[in-house]
């Protein structure tokens, strides 16, 4: 089901839940229930569960943005340290050159069209990867340069197959999601105490109170979800998150 879809119905299904309840309640309530006699306390509680809850809501979206980014980060240092290795490869002889090209492309095609699937499918890597990766490790580090110029690039080389190698690593370690259970049980249950909130105000069944309880709901379920969706870097928004790889090697598109 597309991001935008799942977005959708859980906003109307967040204001249709506050209207159809405000309906109910208005319907079953006594003859002598005024709406104007709400106690002061339940007023300032409600405004102080709001702000409490709205920094709990800041907090978690600074976390999961934060941790998005960083996760595109390992992407964007490991798309580039590949596209190094390939880039300086030039000056080494012809069949060295496209031996090492060749198993990049292989590593970059793999990541792209198979391994990208298995962190959604299963959270990790595969080991056809590593094997990949390795090979383009051997190419660079069993290559013994000829000519001083040979020599120069090759340390180089080697520190571009290391970065890339790392930024793998942290990539793999970046793929569990930053909301710990308990983080998300706060989240929703917040969110059910403050929209319940709503209601010990005792809110009229007139279409301006009804919209804005309305609009409040679909507020939280929109904060909620973004929460969500940031919370896997590599699995909801595909193909943002490979946008390093497609930019610096589209002949590798899948």
């Amino acid at each position: 089901m597309p991001e935008w879809l799942v977005l959708t119905l859980a906003m109307l299904a967040s204001c249709a839940v506050v209207v159809v309840v405000t309906m109910l309640r208005h319907r079953t309530a006594s003859d002598d229930d005024d709406p104007d006699e709400t106690p002061d306390v339940i007023e300032y509680m409600t405004m102080w569960i709001g702000v409490v809850y709205a920094i709990v809501l800041g907090l978690a979206i600074a976390g999961v943005w934060e941790a998005r980014g960083a996760a595109q980060d390992h992407v964007q240092a490991e798309a580039q340290a590949l596209h190094e290795i390939d880039a300086r490869v030039r000056v080494y002889p012809a069949d060295v050159r496209d031996t090492v090209r060749a198993d990049v492309n292989a590593y970059v095609g793999h990541v792209m069209t198979t391994e990208w699937k298995a962190m959604a499918d299963h959270g990790r890597v595969t080991e056809r990867g590593d094997a990949l990766l390795e090979r383009v490790r051997r190419d660079v580090t069993d290559y013994r340069p000829r000519t001083d110029f040979e020599a120069q690039a090759y340390q180089p080389l080697v520190d571009q197959v290391a970065a890339a190698d790392r930024a793998r690593t942290e990539r793999a370690g970046s793929m569990e999601p930053t909301m710990p259970g308990v983080v998300w049980f706060g989240l929703i249950g917040g969110a059910v105490i403050t929209i319940g909130m709503v209601f010990a105000l005792q809110i009229r069944r007139t279409p301006r109170e009804l919209v804005l309880a309305g609009l409040f709901s679909a507020l939280i379920a929109f904060l909620l979800f973004l929460i969500w969706d940031f919370d896997a870097p590599y699995t909801r928004d595909v193909a943002n998150s490979m946008d390093p790889f497609l930019s610096l090697f589209p002949h590798s598109r899948g």
